[in-house]
């Protein structure tokens, strides 16, 4: 006797995403932004509780029309509870953590993940020495393949700068000024060290990621990355102050006069003498983009590359004919 048709309720659901693409290309990336969780991810050498979002994304080969954009967030849970339950991660180590599971349960040759996490330190102001809460984010990425997973670790700190070529062309027309009132040029230069001259300045948001080869011996600490980012502006600045703290601030900010670039510079020249003995294989991507102030733009610089290429810079002088990109050292072979 004929078995009778199954049902249309009790039939398996068509795997839609596995069939042929119309047109038949691969995709660099395919995912999900936006991922929002409550993660507990190790870093300073504390665990604690990090509001975070997560992207994730997995190459897509030509014959396959989609991916399983619900696999993204089991795949992301399954992570979440791990550390839940288990040991807690840095933020590269989860982010690699996941982006190796992504990539096989999408059956994908290149899977990468983000986690940007907020999260507080709590700091003492400059000179009344109130606590007050600061935010900061804490960012970890990792592309896994084939030939294994490469990670990166990274942060973001705001701050205050201080424009210097608009302090020059102050300065410039004060000591005319005091000139005409007939100062001398000793006494002119004293007013200049006691009274900081006036600019315009722009609150200042300044990145770097570090991204260790294989087997490297340095930890490398998110509390030392953010010192170097805050200390490469002309001033940190604080949530909350008091008159004397915002005095502190503003004359700091003032006397230590930066561009852009020289924020960029700086986070180059604090990494390297805070950690001298970082492997010249190292990747590195320092970035301070300014808010301007008497402008209706802002003002971004960058530098990424090896940090051989920018040692070498630094002892030769000359200029690095190649800066690798942060894409092209996280995509180059990984040791499994």
């Amino acid at each position: 006797m004929k078995a009778p048709p199954k049902s249309p309720l009790t039939q398996p659901d068509p795997d839609v995403q596995a069939r042929r693409p119309a047109t038949s290309v691969s995709l660099s990336r395919v995912g999900v932004t936006g991922v929002e969780k409550i993660l507990r991810i190790r870093a300073n050498g504390d665990e604690q509780l990090y509001h975070a979002s997560l992207e994730c994304y997995v190459d897509l080969n030509p014959l396959q029309a989609g991916v399983h954009m619900s696999r993204f967030e089991e795949i992301v849970n399954e992570a979440v509870d791990a550390v839940v339950i288990g040991e807690a991660l840095m933020a590269e180590g989860l982010a690699a953590h996941i982006a190796e599971r992504v990539r096989q349960r999408q059956r994908g040759l290149r899977a990468e993940v983000t986690i940007r996490a907020r999260y507080p330190e709590y700091k003492q102001t400059p000179v009344s020495g109130l606590t007050t809460q600061e935010l900061y984010t804490l960012i970890g990425t990792a592309v896994a393949s084939e030939q294994g997973v490469r990670r990166l670790v990274g942060v973001e700190a705001q701050g205050m700068t201080a424009c210097p070529c608009a302090q020059e062309l102050v300065a410039g027309a004060s000591r005319e000024r005091l000139v005409e009132q007939g100062f001398t040029d000793d006494e002119i230069e004293r007013v200049f060290e006691a009274v900081p001259v006036a600019t315009h300045n722009q609150r200042g948001i300044g990145s770097l990621y570090i991204g260790c080869p294989e087997g490297c011996d340095t930890e490398v600490r998110a509390e030392t990355l953010l010192r170097i980012v805050e200390d490469s502006m002309s001033s940190e600045i604080f949530e909350l102050m008091k008159r004397s703290d915002e005095l502190a601030v503003v004359e700091k900010a003032h006397r230590r006069p930066r561009f852009v670039e020289d924020c960029v510079r700086e986070m180059l020249r604090g990494l390297l003498e805070t950690l001298p003995d970082l492997e010249g294989h190292a990747f590195v991507l320092a970035r301070q983009e300014n808010l301007e102030t008497i402008h209706q733009h802002n003002v971004v610089a960058e530098r990424y590359g090896l940090l051989e290429e920018i040692r070498a810079e630094l002892d030769s002088g000359r200029h690095s004919p190649h800066h690798l990109t942060m894409r092209e050292w996280l995509e180059s072979p990984a040791a499994g």
